[in-house]
């Protein structure tokens, strides 16, 4: 995975969730919206705050999350 630089979780901040730059945004609700099918330029208009590179990040760290494979450990 690349540098996610725009992506942060912070314990106060959403509950941990991530967000982008810190902000009460989070990368849920980001990718929420594409799938919703808004557009990238729909988004931008709704949110000004946010910035191009922040919903490609989001989408980079939603599909990385996607990707990640949990490993079920044996009961002791």
């Amino acid at each position: 995975m690349g540098q996610l630089t725009r992506i942060t979780q912070e314990p106060d901040v959403m509950g941990g969730k991530a967000c982008i730059r810190g902000m009460r945004v989070t990368v849920g609700m980001v990718v929420g919206q594409i799938g919703a099918g808004h557009s990238v330029d729909e988004i931008l208009a709704d949110y000004p705050y946010l910035e191009r590179e922040d919903i490609m990040q989001a989408l980079r760290y939603a599909a990385w999350l996607a990707e990640e494979r949990e490993v079920v450990l044996a009961s002791a």
